[in-house]
């Protein structure tokens, strides 16, 4: 398999890490949309949120755990952050490895486009 970000969950990518358990790793986006734009994804490799299944559910609960410990790590829990989760190519998925977007640091308006 050559997926970029089980690359970076096994460390043989460097990436600017924010976050990391057993489970979930979350680090900086290189293409920003916000002064604090992180991606969240499992460890496992899971390509779309229709690969979830019930026995990833503890995992799909972790990544929203590590987006609550990063927005008070960053300060941002009481001003706010934006979740984002895309499946597949009409969603705007581009990398097939399951990740959550935590973005903060500006305001957000809806819908998002």
């Amino acid at each position: 398999m050559d997926c970029i970000f089980c690359k970076i969950a096994d460390g043989s990518i460097t990436a600017d890490v924010v976050y990391e358990s057993d489970f979930v790793i979350a680090f900086r986006d290189l293409n920003a949309q916000a002064p604090h734009h992180i991606l969240i994804i499992p460890r496992k490799h899971i390509a779309t949120m229709n690969d979830f299944d019930v026995e990833d559910a503890a995992v799909f609960g972790m990544l929203g755990q590590a987006a609550r410990a990063i927005a008070a790590d960053l300060g941002v829990a009481e001003d706010g952050y934006r979740l984002v989760l895309n499946c597949n190519q009409d969603g705007g998925q581009t990398v097939f490895h399951t990740h959550m977007h935590f973005m903060a640091g500006r305001p957000f308006t809806w819908p998002p486009g």
